[in-house]
Parts: structure tokens; sequence; C-alpha cells
């Protein structure tokens, strides 16, 4: 091989070893902060983690009493909540003692006591989980999933300004029936084998119940504040009018 053909084949092979170095020194770059942000995510995901723990053994306080004491102006719950698995698990078992109507809002839902008193919205399940809503954003029925989401979410950004809320299920007939008020009777019905009730709302009516699978409805159980907090109206700048042809002030 001549002097000139060694000098190109040594110099195309100091530039594949250069190239080889720097590319293998920022896979192992990239790979350490891959690392890195893998040890960072599974930390957090080990905070954000709740063990339904119904065990208080560190105190007298029943879960209703720690969870009334979290709630300041800005924060509905600290951000070092070791007793949040124990006041979760309360509301996923705790015996429902009395049932009514949820008046307020829009959408249907009864008001729960459960055992030590404590005060509880039930939304109850009306889709599937894999079913569509088609339409406008505020068609159809509130998702009773969106409400766990939403507290989970608000946890996951550190707000932590979202009420606790869980999932469960309930015996309509064993559970609510022989506890519920008149008013709450009064919206039951049996819909082919299955236990219905539509309640008392802005849109509530006989004509769109919701029913259990037999007697066992799944929903969510959102705590109520403490009644020492007393709620302001603030209206949202960005609020829809929900009516068609009419535009709200910012549009």
């Amino acid at each position: 091989m001549k002097l000139k053909q060694r000098v190109v084949l040594l110099a195309i092979l100091l530039v594949i070893f250069i190239f080889t170095k720097v590319f293998l020194i920022d896979n192992l770059d990239t790979s350490a902060a891959n690392r890195e942000d893998q040890r960072a995510f599974q930390r957090m995901l080990s905070g954000l983690r709740v063990a339904l723990d119904p065990r208080l053994e560190h105190t007298l306080q029943s879960p209703w009493e720690i969870a009334a004491q979290w709630v300041v102006p800005r924060e509905v719950y600290p951000e070092d909540t070791p007793e949040l698995g124990a006041v979760m698990h309360a509301m996923t078992t705790k015996k429902i003692i009395k049932a009514d109507v949820g008046y307020k809002g829009t959408q249907l839902k009864a008001l729960l006591i459960l055992e030590g008193g404590q005060k509880v919205v039930f939304k109850p399940k009306r889709y599937a989980r894999d079913y569509i809503v088609e339409g406008e954003p505020y068609a159809g029925y509130d998702r009773h999933n969106a409400e766990v989401a939403a507290f989970h979410l608000d946890r996951i950004l550190g707000f932590r300004r979202a009420p606790l809320v869980v999932g469960r299920f309930v015996n309509l007939r064993t559970e609510i029936k022989p506890v519920a008020t008149e008013q709450l009777l009064g919206t039951f019905m049996t819909v082919g084998n299955n236990t219905c009730f539509y309640g008392k709302c802005y849109y509530c009516r006989e004509t769109e119940p919701a029913c259990a699978d037999g007697d066992i409805m799944e929903g969510s159980v959102t705590l109520w504040l403490p009644d020492v907090w007393p709620l302001q109206k603030h209206r949202h700048p960005w609020g829809r009018t929900y009516r068609e042809g009419k535009l709200a002030r910012y549009e």
C-alpha cells in the first residue's frame, strides 16, 4: 500500500475513532441522566403512594377529626399527610348511618352521613368507563371517576386544594334504603332487575335515574369540608353561559 493511501486510511480510522468515542460519551451521559430521571420519578411515586391502612396508632383522634384539622385557608390537606390513607380507608368502609338527597348543584348525588357523624357526598356512576359522551364539553352527566382523578391530580401538582375523594361500592337495598330520608326514598324505583334513584337537583328527572348493577352501585365519595369554614361564591371569569346563542362577557 502506498504512503498516500496509508495516510488516508489512517485519517479515516482516526475520524471513526473520534466519532465513536464522542457517541459513547454522549450515550453514557444520556443514560446517566435517564437513570437519574427514573430514580427521581420513583421517589415522586413513592411519596404520592397512599396505603389504605385503617390504623391510627399515634393518636386517639378519629379520622374525621384529623381531616378537619388539616383544613386551612390555602389548602385542604397538608403536604406531609401520613394519616391520609386512614382517612380515605374510613371514607371507603365506614357504615352509612343516614342518606338524604343532595339538593345543591346540577348533578345527581346523595348526601351521606358516615359512622362518626362525617358528611360525604356520593356521586353515582352513570356511564361505563369506555363510553364517549358526544356533543358539547358540558354534555351528559358528570363522571364519578373524574372526581377521583381530580383529587389525585391535585395531589400530584401540589395544589392540595381539592377535597378528598375515593371510589366506593354501596348496596342500595341494604345500605341506603334502610337509612334514607323520605325525600330520597321517594325517588327510588326498579328498572328491570336494577335498583335506581333520581334524587333532587337542578337537572334531576324521574325519566333519567341512576341505576345500580342489581343492588350494587359504584360511585365517588367526597369528604365534606368542616362547617366552621363558610364558602364564598366567586364567579369564574371564563365561565360558559350554557345557553345556545348567548355569549359570556369575555366572548
